[in-house]
């Protein structure tokens, strides 16, 4: 008899780094000129980076341009992001954020040298997307999953193994 078992690899959920955000909250502009600007959140769906947890009616929060890669490259995208206006927790679960964890999603893949790996990129429905980050995970051409919005296709927060 044969016995078989299976182990899950840890997920490491990384949202906007904090010390890039504190830099650009301090100089009034993103990083691609555009103000900082707070408001208060509507509540409507404001998904936020900082702490990847929709904003509460009220809470003040800006929208800026992000790029989640720092190095130039052909994949560094710049897309608009929410955040806090003034500095959070950071999130408040480890892992895959629950309120963020269902499609429509779109996983893009990325290698070690930060190249997108086109032959895993992966578009969710409705279903959780844990499973599916830790199968695209288990590749070894697979080091970082983007996970982001469908329509819009905007970042939301980056896994690692």
């Amino acid at each position: 008899m044969t016995t078989t078992t299976q182990t899950q690899q840890t997920l490491t959920v990384h949202a906007i780094d904090p010390g890039r955000l504190d830099a650009v909250r301090e100089a009034g502009v993103d990083d691609f000129g555009n103000p900082f600007t707070a408001y208060d959140a509507t509540g409507d769906g404001e998904p936020l980076r900082c702490c990847l947890r929709f904003a509460h009616p009220g809470e003040r929060i800006a929208l800026i341009s992000w790029a989640p890669f720092t190095e130039i490259s052909p994949w560094r995208e710049v897309g608009p992001v929410y955040v806090h206006a003034e500095r959070c927790e950071g999130p408040a679960e480890s892992g895959v954020p629950s309120g963020l964890s269902r499609g429509p999603l779109l996983l893009r893949t990325y290698r070690a040298d930060g190249s997108m790996n086109y032959a895993h990129n992966t578009l969710i429905g409705a279903e959780d997307v844990e499973p599916m980050l830790e199968d695209l995970l288990a590749h070894a051409d697979v080091t970082t999953v983007h996970v982001r919005t469908v329509l819009p296709q905007c970042f939301l927060y980056a896994v690692t193994r």
